[in-house]
């Protein structure tokens, strides 16, 4: 049986011999630390790369802690964070927290204590994403009309105009979320990856266009109407119900 894959967490503070020794107790706690001592550094190996979760600090040498989540907020991307620091205010905290931080830890700290709070968050964020099927699907979402057949996405299945049902795969629920969401639009192949995949997914447009085939097929084996589903050639594709 494969071993689960260590968390990554990022490290992001400015003095070095702190970083070093957090660093040294998440590899003794089956982690897989990786530290940056800029922002800078930070937020362009999270444009191209997943983390599990970043601890941050207030101060940085080339921006602020609170300056960095706003950043990160408006690249789209949700690393959970705590942040690790000597500012100790109140004020200090409602902001960290109030900008989408998980948790916010002052200096001095243990390092039992960071592990804990470490692994609170880590398995809050897992359950969290219990509740999606891709990033733009939910699974308590209600059920939905596309191309005269009904989409469940609580049940991951369609049900058809003959009476039959079938199980739908995240991928294909995915997918036909995002065109039922945007009615009457072209949409390109990379929206579509992006919303289904992640911003951040190493996705070519076949694969993508392998999923639509298969949605294709099965709304035409129960002979519903997929003239209103089309391919827009060079470009992506469009839902145009009516």
């Amino acid at each position: 049986m494969p071993k689960e894959a260590k968390p990554l967490i990022l490290i992001c503070e400015d003095e070095k011999e702190i970083a070093e020794m957090v660093a040294d107790h998440l590899e003794g706690e089956d982690m897989l630390p990786q530290m940056f001592h800029r922002g800078e550094h930070a937020i362009r190996f999270l444009k191209s790369n997943h983390a599990n979760l970043m601890l941050l600090d207030v101060n940085l040498p080339d921006t602020t802690g609170f300056q960095l989540i706003e950043e990160l907020r408006q690249n789209n991307i949700q690393v959970p964070i705590i942040f690790v620091t000597a500012h100790n205010s109140e004020v200090s905290k409602v902001k960290g927290l109030d900008l989408g931080a998980d948790d916010y830890l002052t200096k001095p700290f243990s390092l039992p204590e960071l592990t804990a709070r470490i692994k609170a968050v880590l398995r809050r964020t897992e359950t969290a994403k219990d509740q999606l099927i891709t990033n733009n699907v939910e699974i308590t979402e209600k059920p939905f009309d596309f191309c005269d057949a009904k989409v469940n996405p609580t049940r991951m299945e369609i049900e058809f105009p003959d009476g039959a049902s079938e199980k739908i795969g995240r991928k294909e629920l995915g997918i036909i979320s995002y065109l039922v969401s945007y009615p009457n639009t072209v949409l390109t192949r990379r929206s579509l990856i992006h919303a289904v995949w992640g911003v951040h997914a190493d996705v070519r447009s076949r694969s993508l266009d392998q999923y639509v085939v298969k949605i294709r097929n099965l709304l035409t084996a129960h002979e519903c109407n997929t003239d209103i589903f089309r391919t827009v050639h060079g470009v992506g594709y469009i839902y145009d119900p009516v």
